[in-house]
């Protein structure tokens, strides 16, 4: 059994503010408490029988995890290949048999996490078919692309709650949870325990083929912009359109096409 994990910082359990969160002075805790969770994630899954574990660092610099914090044996990707599949670079190199989550957050527009956002904070929203994508939702459907079941996500309670709703039978467990400009978390040695619970659960109910998406037949994609110097330079990407000062919309029938748009207009 070969598992993905993708892990971000904002949804980690503590995080509350962009200065500890990108700072790499003030980071350090964060990405080591980032490191523990990740460790029960992957711990987890070599204790239901894993046999190789992917760690994808997505989170700004791609450099917050510490490699010898993870199980022995676990790969750790670091760093951006600058390839259309960011967040969930190394998706592609090899038939994994399952995608997890760790410190997701809530998208843009969201009141779930003082640090909500979707892809970079110059972008207001990002959506698709109408409804607004988080970070969870763009990768759930590379996942989906490539035919992976997406089990379990650990986060701030607004990411976990919308997983539920787009993957019923995912496994979530949140570790934080928004309120205005603040956060309150669980205790961090509690998360750790948590998420190792709950990657045990995923990885044993026998859901998972219950966990690949339902690819839609077409994507219309718009991404909402602070500037509208950005909107119009980004609506000469081929296929795309200005549809309001600060809106580009693009549509496609393959999800690679829209992680290209993506790659060039909102990374």
């Amino acid at each position: 059994m070969k598992i993905f994990i993708s892990s971000d910082i904002e949804g980690t359990c503590g995080a509350t503010d962009w200065d500890e969160a990108l700072n790499p002075a003030n980071r350090h805790w964060l990405g080591t408490q980032m490191t523990k969770e990740v460790c029960a994630a992957a711990s987890a899954a070599y204790d239901s029988g894993a046999k190789e574990v992917l760690v994808r660092d997505a989170h700004g610099s791609a450099l917050n995890i510490e490699h010898a914090g993870l199980p022995k044996g676990t790969q750790l990707l670091r760093g951006w290949a600058h390839d259309i599949y960011c967040m969930m670079t190394g998706i592609d190199r090899a038939k994994f048999d399952a995608v997890m989550f760790t410190g997701y957050h809530s998208g843009a527009k969201s009141t779930g996490n003082p640090l909500s956002h979707t892809m970079h904070r110059y972008i207001e929203s990002i959506k698709i078919n109408g409804n607004y994508a988080s970070e969870f939702i763009l990768n759930a459907y590379t996942a989906g692309y490539f035919g992976i079941p997406v089990i379990f996500i650990s986060g701030d309670e607004t990411i976990c709650n919308e997983a539920k709703q787009f993957i019923p039978d995912i496994t979530a467990v949140p570790v934080t949870e928004g309120i205005g400009g603040a956060s309150v978390s669980i205790h961090p040695e509690d998360a750790a325990e948590r998420i190792y619970s709950g990657v045990k659960e995923a990885l044993s109910n026998g859901k998972a083929e219950n966990c690949i998406i339902d690819m839609p037949a077409k994507f219309e994609v718009q991404i909402a912009y602070a500037n509208h110097i950005t909107a119009y330079h980004n609506s000469s990407y081929p296929g795309a359109a200005l549809v309001s000062n600060t809106k580009v919309r693009f549509c496609a029938t393959d999800y690679l096409d829209v992680l290209r748009f993506l790659h060039f207009c909102a990374d």
